[in-house]
């Protein structure tokens, strides 16, 4: 999208304006500058708990204790291995804001994730992605305990699991499924200056064609190969170019199978990515891919002279990702919020753009939802090199606070984000 921003109300700006120059919201904002060092310090120990996607254990462990001794009573670990310490409103009925950083990191179970600190500069596997999430969080609970802010909705402080990868961004999809909340910020990347407006939706298949498989020599013309009728199925495809609006794409992400170079491939199994801004494109694409693979199965085993049906090649399909588009309208109370906040505190919006988040779920439902920035700057994500500069940490907890602070409301302020049906 180019700088051509949609247009801010003036009336959301002015509630949030508000909100900003209440005395108690300003100490709020005071303390997240004051405590930066504080909240790194502790961004590098969450870092240094190893949290791979389906082993959150041990940080979420982590992330009670703190939440708790920071002042929330109400702190529970549910079903899947979510974090949820709730910071109650005082009216009956409030809206419920969610902000959620997810817990777990992209490297696998025994990744050293020793944090070694260069000047402003943090280097470590995932201390980008998500601990400077968690940071955020946590800091904004202890700004709000310390400036003594009661508000009227609730705020929920959330570790979610799962967001990564094959986590397929199960904890937030839980909590979209069963809690009863009406607005959710995903609390991820560093950049204060990019609000989402929009998931990306992605559909991820993995795809398994087997047979006997044999000798390349003595079964020659009576066994077909799994990897020949791959070849084919990825073929048929290879060339399609999805349109452009919606924008719409696929890959075939890793491809595995046979035995040895003199053997006929009795597997081979594709994962495949499709993705798309628009929940139908995304489903056409998948239905044309997924409908080639049978095609080439059938032509592999016709191409060769087989009389036992038991040698013949089939394929399986196995759903192993699923985000939902979303897309929030430009007047949805949080982008809204988020914006005056941002001009508030004197951040230059640069972008307003879709992306795959723990926001994807909230917005497939409806849910009055971005994904908004921690401060600082993180580099070489998803990358053993990975690291954090520590510079305008403070941002992100005082944009993310504000935010949320003029969305559910306190004092002669009512909270901007509606309660749900």
């Amino acid at each position: 999208m180019s700088n051509q921003f949609p247009a801010l109300s003036e009336q959301v700006f002015a509630q949030v304006q508000h909100v900003f120059q209440m005395p108690k919201v300003q100490k709020a904002l005071d303390v997240a500058l004051r405590d930066v060092q504080l909240a790194m310090d502790e961004q590098v120990e969450l870092c240094e708990i190893p949290s791979p996607t389906f082993h959150e254990e041990k940080r979420a462990a982590e992330m009670v204790k703190r939440l708790k001794a920071y002042g929330l009573d109400d702190v529970r670990i549910d079903e899947i291995g979510n974090v949820i310490g709730v910071r109650k409103g005082v009216q009956a009925g409030g809206p419920v804001l969610v902000l959620g950083a997810h817990m777990d990191s992209v490297f696998p179970e025994g990744t050293d994730v020793t944090v070694r600190k260069e000047g402003n500069r943090y280097i470590a596997p995932g201390i980008g992605d998500n601990c400077t999430g968690l940071r955020t969080i946590l800091q904004i609970l202890r700004s709000l305990q310390e400036a003594q802010i009661q508000t009227k909705g609730d705020i929920w402080f959330v570790g979610t699991v799962g967001e990564e990868g094959n986590g397929d961004i199960r904890g937030s999809k839980h909590i979209v499924k069963n809690e009863p909340i009406d607005g959710f910020i995903a609390v991820d990347n560093t950049d204060v200056t990019r609000i989402l407006f929009g998931g990306t939706g992605s559909h991820r298949w993995r795809v398994t064609i087997k047979g006997l498989g044999g000798h390349s020599w003595a079964d020659y013309g009576k066994i077909p190969s799994a990897i020949h009728a791959m070849a084919r199925a990825i073929a048929k495809f290879a060339d399609l170019r999805p349109a452009a609006d919606p924008k719409t794409s696929w890959t075939v992400g890793t491809i595995k199978g046979g035995t040895s170079v003199n053997s006929i491939a009795g597997s081979c199994s594709v994962d495949i990515d499709m993705r798309s801004t628009e929940n139908a494109s995304l489903e056409a694409i998948e239905q044309l891919i997924l409908s080639k693979f049978e095609e080439a199965v059938a032509e592999e085993n016709a191409s060769w002279a087989i009389e036992d049906d038991n040698y013949l090649l089939s394929v399986t399909k196995e759903m192993i990702g699923n985000r939902p588009a979303g897309t929030r309208p430009d007047d949805c109370p949080v982008l809204q919020a988020s914006r005056s906040a941002q001009k508030l505190l004197g951040i230059e919006m640069s972008s307003y753009v879709r992306s795959s988040t723990d926001a994807n779920a909230p917005m497939g439902a409806g849910i009055p939802s971005t994904c908004l920035g921690t401060g600082g700057r993180g580099v070489h994500t998803h990358n053993l090199k990975e690291y954090f500069e520590m510079v305008d940490t403070h941002l992100g907890p005082q944009l993310i606070m504000l935010t949320s602070l003029a969305l559910v409301g306190l004092d002669d302020q009512e909270p901007l984000l509606p309660k749900r049906a």
